[in-house]
């Protein structure tokens, strides 16, 4: 018996919990998921693309009819993406390894 794939409900907000910066987090994908943590900040398609690696992918960041926001697979086929874009997440340079404690802001 097949299963039915799960839709997403679209990206969850959250705060790293090793530096704290706001993110969003969701399973991305179908098949092969992906468990996207990404900066909550959205930039233009450039920008986003700038600070791409081949560890640091660009996603789109569409609206959900009713709110929220569905993280979506950056298609790059030559036609304009009419979504905001966020990148996966890296905590700054410095940010100590490890979980912050609970409760602190540093």
């Amino acid at each position: 018996m097949a299963r039915t794939a799960r839709v997403s409900s679209g990206a969850a907000h959250q705060d790293c919990p090793r530096c704290g910066a706001p993110v969003w987090r969701q399973l991305v994908g179908r098949m092969a998921a992906l468990n996207v943590v990404a900066d909550r900040v959205p930039l233009p398609l450039d920008d986003a693309l700038a600070l791409a690696s081949p560890n640091r992918l660009v996603w789109c960041a569409a609206d959900l009819y009713g709110g929220g926001t569905d993280l979506r697979w950056l298609h790059m086929n030559g036609l304009p993406c009419p979504h905001q874009h966020v990148v996966d997440h890296e905590c700054p340079e410095g940010t100590p390894p490890g979980r912050r404690p609970e409760g602190t802001l540093w």
